[in-house]
C-alpha cells in the first residue's frame, strides 16, 4: 500500500509539471491546440501510461529451490497424505519359508508392519506366488496357492488394528482412513487354476484380483520369458479362455513374467486395462525378456494399463542384470543337476550361500526414478505406477531402497527432478486404481 502510495504522489508531481509547461506556453498556441482539445486529452494519458511503464516496479525476494531438508520433509509428508499402493510383496512366500511376527519390526525381511508406517506403504498386494516347478504335480499348486491365502486372511484376523483384507479400491481407501495397512492380493503364476476356469471364480472369491500367468516355465496358459522353449508361441488356446474369464469375474491381467508374444496378445484380446505389477523397462537392460520394451509399453498404454516398476538392481541396471542372470543360470542347472525343487530348503541353502560369495553390484534409487522417467518420457504419467518385489529380491534392492520405510527416499528423488503432487499421487496409486475400475466395470458389462 506504501508503494502504491509513493507512486501515484510520484505521477502527481510529474503531471503537474507538464500541465505548468502548458500554461507557460504563448496564449495563440494554446487557442490552436483547443481546436482539437482532444488532442491534449490523449496526449496527458499517454504521457501518464508512459510514466507509470517507466516507473520501476518493486523487486520481488529472491526465490531459491527448496533446500535439501524442506524436500525430503515434503517426500515424507506426501509418503503418509498419499495412498501407495505397491504391485508385488512377497510376503507370503517369505513367511511360508519362516514365520515371522510381522505386527512389529522384523530382522529379516523388506517389509513388516513398522517398516511401512514409517515409509507411508499402505497397500501392498501380497504376492501369492506358486513355483514353477510344481505345476508338474497335480494338486500342489493350487494347495499352495490357498494355504498362502489363509497366511494373508491370517495375519489380518490375528492383527486387526494394524492389517486388512481389501479386494476393492473402496476397501482401499476406508483402511486408509483407519490408519490400517491394506492387503490386496495377487496370484504370482496361474498354475494354480489347474485348466479348470471353475477355479478362477475360486480365486476371486477368495480375494485374487490380478493373476500372473505364468511364472519361470511356460505353462498351460501361455509362454514365459524366462524359458525359450515357447511352447505356444504366446497364448494356449485355454489360455485364451483364461484371458476372458479374467475379464468377466473382474481379476486384473498381469504381463509381468510373460513373453513378448505373450504380452502382445493378451492386450490384444483383453477388454479391460493390462497391468505389469512388478516389471520394468527394458530400455535399461537390452536382451532381458523379463523387463517390458518400449513397443509393448506403448501398447499397455494405449489400452490404458500400468507398467509398476520394479525396484531390483538387475531389473534396473545393465551391468547387475548381467552378473545376475549369470547367477540365475548356474543356480538353476546346479538345482536341475541335483534334481532339486527351487523352493526345497537345500536349493534355498545353495543359493543363499552362493549370492553371499557373488553378490549382485547394486544401483541406487535415482535409478528407480530413471525407470520413471523414461515412461513418462514414452507414453505419460497415467501408466506408471510402483511394484516394489519387496522379499522377493532382497539383496539385489538398490541403495536407498533397501525396504518399504525408506519410500520418501523415491518421492524425494520425484520431487527433486520437479514431479507435482498430482504426478506423484498418480504414480503411488491414481494409476492402479484406475485401472482396477475399470476392471471391475468391464466385468459388470459382461
Amino acid at each position: 500500500m506504501v508503494c502504491l502510495s509513493l507512486q501515484i504522489n510520484d505521477y502527481s508531481v510529474k503531471l503537474s509539471r507538464f500541465i505548468e509547461c502548458i500554461i507557460k506556453l504563448p496564449f495563440h498556441l494554446i487557442i490552436n491546440s483547443m481546436k482539437n482539445i482532444q488532442q491534449i486529452i490523449l496526449a496527458s494519458l499517454l504521457f501518464i501510461s508512459t510514466l507509470a511503464y517507466a516507473t520501476p516496479k518493486p523487486k520481488k525476494a529472491n526465490s531459491f529451490p527448496p533446500d535439501e531438508a524442506t524436500l525430503r520433509k515434503k517426500a515424507d509428508a506426501l509418503a503418509h497424505k498419499f495412498i501407495i499402493v505397491d504391485g508385488h510383496v512377497d510376503l507370503p512366500y517369505r513367511l511360508h519359508g519362516k514365520m515371522e511376527d510381522v505386527s512389529v519390526q522384523t530382522q529379516g525381511g523388506d517389509f513388516d508392519y513398522v517398516r511401512a508406517k514409517k515409509g507411508g506403504l499402505s497397500a501392498p498386494f501380497m504376492s501369492i506366488y506358486v513355483p514353477a516347478d510344481l505345476q508338474r504335480k497335480k494338486g500342489f499348486s493350487k494347495a499352495l496357492a490357498d494355504s498362502l491365502i489363509d497366511m494373508v486372511e491370517g495375519l489380518t484376523k490375528q492383527h486387526p488394528d494394524k492389517f486388512a483384507l481389501a479386494k476393492s479400491p473402496e476397501d482401499i481407501e476406508r483402511n486408509f482412513k483407519k490408519g490400517l495397512i491394506s492387503f490386496p492380493m495377487g496370484m504370482e503364476n496361474g498354475s494354480p487354476v489347474e485348466s479348470n476356469l471353475a477355479n478362477l471364480k475360486h480365486f476371486f472369491d477368495r480375494g485374487i484380483r490380478y493373476i500372473t500367468l505364468c511364472h519361470g516355465e511356460d505353462n498351460f496358459i501361455c509362454d514365459t520369458s524366462y524359458d525359450t522353449t515357447n511352447t505356444w508361441r504366446g497364448l494356449s488356446p485355454i489360455g485364451r479362455q483364461v484371458v476372458r474369464e479374467m475379464n468377466r469375474l473382474g481379476i486384473m491381467l498381469d504381463c509381468s513374467h510373460i513373453s513378448d508374444d505373450t504380452f502382445a496378445q493378451v492386450v490384444a484380446l483383453s477388454k479391460a486395462p493390462v497391468i505389469a505389477s512388478h516389471s520394468s523397462c527394458r530400455f535399461f537392460t537390452p536382451g532381458f525378456i523379463r523387463n517390458a520394451p518400449d513397443n509393448l509399453i506403448k501398447q499397455l498404454a494405449k489400452k490404458g494399463g500400468v507398467v509398476m516398476i520394479n525396484y531390483s538392481s538387475m531389473f534396473l541396471d545393465s551391468t547387475s542384470n548381467k552378473v545376475n542372470e549369470t547367477k540365475r543360470l548356474h543356480l538353476r542347472a546346479w538345482q536341475k543337476e541335483h534334481n532339486l525343487a527351487s523352493n526345497s530348503p537345500e536349493a534355498r541353502a545353495y543359493e543363499s550361500e552362493y549370492q553371499k560369495l557373488h553378490p549382485t553390484p547394486l544401483t541406487n534409487v535415482e535409478k528407480v526414478a530413471d525407470h520413471i522417467d523414461h515412461v513418462k518420457k514414452i507414453v505419460g504419467i497415467d501408466y506408471v505406477g510402483l511394484g516394489s518385489d519387496f522379499d522377493g529380491v532382497g539383496p539385489t534392492l538398490p541403495e536407498g531402497l533397501k525396504d518399504c520405510s525408506q519410500l520418501p527416499n523415491l518421492i524425494y528423488v520425484l520431487l527433486k527432478r520437479g514431479y507435482t503432487e498430482p504426478e506423484i499421487e498418480k504414480i503411488c496409486y491414481k494409476n492402479i486404481f484406475r485401472v482396477w475400475k475399470k476392471t471391475e466395470e468391464v466385468a459388470k458389462s459382461m
